[in-house]
């Protein structure tokens, strides 16, 4: 039976799908980027060895709970319940543990959003130590494949397992609750018959493996991640435009200088700063360049590097959160201590590993944002750069003084967003979970700053476009390097020399738009500098790259 539903999926896929190749999920190699792509539309597919284990260890559960032994969300109740015994059939138990926490608040995710918890869920199911039956993965795979997305609530959740949020993809799977179907809001039963899928029956664990997890939060903090990774590689690029800009000082990151202080993240970072401002003017005497910048220029290096550091900690810790089983209880396969496997109580489901990476990067995000803001101050200053005040023309009146204000304003928004939220909780469920680490807020917090620093660099960017020209009304030989040079032409692609006074907010949405684009030749090119391979999604694959 199994063999003929995996046969119709694979069909289904190859009618579906001729462009992009579908996604392998194996339980091991998901990525922030993949799980970007997958949520925008790409097809998936199952590692048949995936499959296999998750049989394998669906097999040890039943043998253990087969053996009288107790099995939390089995044999037994679950939470302040673990020590009531299940007297009810195995489907019903199944539904009514779904039915009773299909609660969440706030209005659904997006279609991509649910689409990210799903997948990441699915991957995470077959890393093998769920004990789920293989046909819940075949339900996951054919929502994404057909499109079929439950309407999952946005809220609802601690930080200690997304129960009452996640119970609503089990539902839907039950044909229960409510989905959209290929952009269409209806029954997820009347979804279901269309789509041709037969009604998913839980039993043994599988509704428990559909709600314990942290699939929501592990998701928001792949696609901040995935957005956050084109800002991190671009902030080197604004930051050698705005110092060009300045007429700055690129002593401070010369490998000799850097030497006396060896941090190696310090060290990366001004070999990426260097070759991005090879070429440029700034490497060549001047005598009207100052011998000491401000400190936002002069120092930016470090808040660079620390931004980029503590990004790929937090990659690093959520990669392993994504291709691992985060369930409780465990099903542990045959080994040394376990000859026969075992089903094991666990606290996998506890995100703080990647919860405090996720809050230190939020702090280097909100140090960064600051910095720029600070950026612009100093390019608004005759007594810095050299320019006019407020780099106006003789027909403008303000030019870009009052944009200050926005700057600002966006850059203490990040700041607040910044306070750590992993101290914040309340004791639930009879006090037997007294601990939580509100993994859903911080994500939600990330992503808010980084859409925050998008608006933020495209105001600074168009800032810096203004002081080069007015510089090169000075200086035409003044040089810009060949990538800065290049990213100067994305803003004047979007962003005309303000000559008279004009709304300065239309440009700055169109660029901070262009800068989000991963398919920008120009912005990539930027990225590639950094030579990470985390931006690539399914259909941008072309070879085989290393995770970081």
């Amino acid at each position: 039976m199994l063999l003929k539903t995996t046969l119709g999926i694979w069909i289904s896929l190859l009618l579906s799908f001729p462009v992009c190749a579908a996604v392998l999920l194996d339980g091991k190699t998901l990525t922030p980027a993949l799980i970007a792509g997958i949520a925008d539309g790409e097809p998936i597919r199952i590692a048949p060895d995936s499959l296999a284990a998750m049989r394998r260890s669906h097999e040890i559960l039943i043998k253990t709970a087969g053996a009288e032994q107790p099995v939390y969300g089995l044999t037994r109740g679950v939470g302040l319940n673990k020590d009531k015994k299940v007297t009810m059939p195995a489907t019903e138990f199944n539904l009514h543990l779904l039915r009773a926490h299909g609660g969440g608040t706030g209005k659904p995710l997006s279609v991509r959003q649910t689409r990210a918890v799903m997948v990441t869920r699915l991957n995470m199911l077959l890393a093998g130590g769920s004990g789920a039956h293989p046909d819940l993965a075949g339900m996951y795979l054919r929502f994404l494949n057909q499109f079929i997305t439950p309407l999952v609530p946005s809220a609802g959740s601690v930080g200690e397992a997304d129960i009452t949020q996640l119970s609503h993809i089990g539902l839907a799977m039950s044909g229960e609750g409510d989905v959209d179907y290929q952009g269409k809001q209806m029954k997820a039963a009347e979804a279901l018959k269309t789509a041709g899928i037969p009604l998913f029956r839980p039993s043994a664990k599988d509704a428990l493996s559909v709600i314990s997890s942290n699939a929501v939060s592990s998701a928001m903090a792949a696609l901040a991640l995935y957005d956050a990774a084109r800002l991190t590689d671009l902030s080197f690029a604004v930051y050698a435009l705005a110092l060009e800009a300045l007429n700055g000082n690129i002593h401070p990151f010369t490998t000799e200088v850097l030497q006396q202080r060896p941090y190696p993240a310090v060290a990366e970072s001004g070999q990426i700063l260097r070759l991005l401002l090879r070429g440029s003017s700034l490497s060549e005497p001047d005598p009207d360049r100052r011998l000491q910048d401000p400190l936002s220029f002069r120092s930016a290096l470090f808040f660079l590097a620390d931004l980029r550091d503590s990004y790929r900690r937090a990659y690093r810790r959520l990669l392993i959160q994504l291709n691992s089983a985060d369930d409780n209880p465990v099903v542990i396969p045959p080994g040394k201590n376990y000859p026969a496997g075992a089903v094991i109580p666990s606290a996998n489901f506890e995100p703080l590993p990647w919860v405090t990476a996720f809050e230190q990067f939020s702090l280097s995000v909100a140090r960064y944002s600051l910095l720029c803001a600070q950026q612009l101050i100093v390019l608004n200053t005759p007594a810095f750069t050299g320019l006019s005040r407020f780099l106006a023309t003789e027909e403008t009146v303000h030019a870009f003084g009052a944009i200050e204000k926005d700057m600002v304003t966006l850059a203490l928004h990040n700041k607040s967003l910044a306070m750590p939220l992993s101290l914040d909780y309340l004791p639930v469920a009879g006090g037997i979970e007294d601990i939580a680490t509100r993994a859903p807020a911080v994500t939600q917090h990330l992503q808010q700053q980084i859409d925050n620093c998008y608006e933020l660099l495209s105001i600074l960017l168009i800032h810096s476009a203004q002081a080069i020209d007015l510089r090169r009304q000075q200086n035409p030989h003044f040089r810009l390097a060949q990538h800065t040079a290049s990213l100067y032409d994305v803003i004047r692609a979007s962003a005309a020399f303000m000559q008279s006074d004009k709304a300065i907010r239309p440009d700055v949405q169109t660029l901070a738009g262009i800068l989000r684009d991963h398919h920008n030749d120009i912005i990539r090119s930027l990225y590639a500098i950094h030579q990470y391979p985390h931006h690539q999604r399914g259909c941008d694959r072309r070879t085989k790259t290393k995770t970081d």
